[in-house]
């Protein structure tokens, strides 16, 4: 007899090793996530999850905010707090307007609320049509390995789950869920597979959701290998830093054609982006062959560069406008963190994340044509971009590298070089600036 669905629940949550604390359920009012967030508040304090109702209101279906009430409405039965996020998309969205909305607002509402993660009611069902669809798409073994049980900050527990035993459990409690029409509108190329196609395979091969779901752990355990392999060849000297990840191109031009074209690419989905395979190819032709500094696209907006023997990947940085820096609190630009506070100077280093100046306009901003600064503990002014190439700071990196000025002239940049002006004599009054990547 199968155990009950809280029982197995709970040996999935002990699998997956959530931590005590604060997390959010994401509910949109369907059976799925209505059945979840039931399961999940009667398990979750005994293993120490203070659980957040989270719902989106897309503002798509005329309905939709009836819908919030009644989530909000559950939450509160069930004697926990809820947020709703108000998206107002228009009946024209699409479905993928619709779920970079959602999950951009989920996330959020995560960092305000200081929540670990967002549990999901993803189920058996959704990874069968997952895995399907990236068939048709053409998608390689990483992709066919569907939806992971945890990825970055999202953890679904239902995985194992089939959509009608969630149902059964929706009627044995005697709760109803909204019925979300787009879930039946054929225009939609998953509700399209759920309700036309695979029914259609099913006729003629019973077991297709077996073997779909077959097809996905194997290309899991391929996947989790290739990961494996990257961190174990030490060579690579592997390192992520703001959202791009470099290789050591030696090691990688060293290896066959094959081999390093998948570490390329798996190295890059490690940040989430997909490479093609001629695009891997690209990248490893120019770990060979290229020249410090050049460049090759691999497509939706990221690069490899190779830069001081090492390849990297990741998105082209954009430069954003200067910002004035306010004299205490935190302030973000680009990728960059920068946290200010007042108090007696300390000395100040040429090279580090934290220094000191007097009191003034400071500013951050990108770097400029010609710009110069005088090191600390040097003779003459350099130029900052000489300076920047000195750090070995690749090329794609340094227009989007943090300049910081007082009264508009160049004074410090974070990791590279401190100027020999302005810097306040110790025990004055004076702002401390730390500045780290996000």
């Amino acid at each position: 007899m199968t155990a009950p669905l809280a029982t197995r629940l709970a040996g999935e949550l002990d699998g997956l090793d959530l931590a005590p604390g604060t997390w959010l359920v994401a509910v949109s009012g369907g059976p799925d996530s209505v059945a979840l967030l039931l399961l999940m508040a009667d398990i979750a304090a005994e293993r120490g999850l203070a659980l957040v109702v989270a719902h989106a209101d897309h503002g798509i279906h005329p309905d939709s905010a009836a819908v919030a009430m009644r989530v909000a409405q559950l939450a509160d039965t069930l004697g926990l707090p809820a947020t709703i996020g108000r998206l107002e998309l228009g009946a024209d969205a699409t479905e993928t307007d619709a779920r970079a909305a959602r999950y951009a607002w989920l996330r959020g509402e995560r960092t305000r609320l200081g929540a670990l993660g967002i549990i999901t009611g993803h189920h058996a069902d959704d990874q069968v049509e997952t895995v399907l669809m990236r068939v048709l798409r053409g998608s390689g073994p990483a992709g066919l390995a569907g939806m992971p049980r945890r990825s970055r900050d999202l953890v679904r527990p239902l995985l194992p789950f089939r959509r009608e035993e969630l149902a059964q459990y929706l009627l044995e409690r005697g709760t109803d869920a909204w019925r979300d029409p787009a879930n039946t509108d054929s225009r939609h190329l998953r509700s399209w597979l759920r309700g036309e196609v695979l029914p259609a395979l099913e006729a003629r091969l019973p077991d297709v959701a077996p073997r779909l779901l077959g097809l996905s752990e194997q290309a899991r355990v391929e996947r989790d290998a290739w990961d494996e392999v990257l961190d174990r060849l030490e060579g690579l000297a592997l390192r992520v830093e703001q959202a791009r990840i470099a290789l050591d191109a030696g090691t990688l031009a060293a290896l066959g054609d094959g081999l390093a074209g998948q570490i390329v690419r798996t190295a890059a989905r490690r940040l989430g982006h997909i490479v093609p395979v001629a695009a891997a190819r690209r990248a490893v032709g120019l770990a060979r062959d290229g020249s410090s500094g050049q460049r090759t696209d691999l497509g939706d907006g990221w690069t490899a560069e190779l830069a001081f023997g090492r390849l990297v990947l990741g998105p082209s940085m954009p430069t954003e406008a200067d910002r004035s820096l306010p004299s205490a609190g935190e302030c973000r630009w680009g990728g960059w963190l920068l946290t200010l506070g007042s108090g007696p100077a300390q000395p100040v280093e040429r090279r580090g994340w934290r220094t000191w100046l007097p009191h003034g306009d400071i500013s951050v901003g990108g770097l400029r044509d010609g710009e110069r600064l005088r090191p600390l503990g040097g003779t003459g002014s350099r130029p900052i971009v000489r300076l920047l190439q000195e750090a070995r700071v690749a090329r794609g990196e340094r227009m989007a590298w943090p300049v910081l000025r007082l009264d508009g002239n160049p004074v410090w940049v974070p990791g590279v070089s401190r100027s020999s002006s302005s810097v306040p004599e110790v025990g004055q009054e004076a702002v401390r600036i730390d500045v780290q990547r996000t």
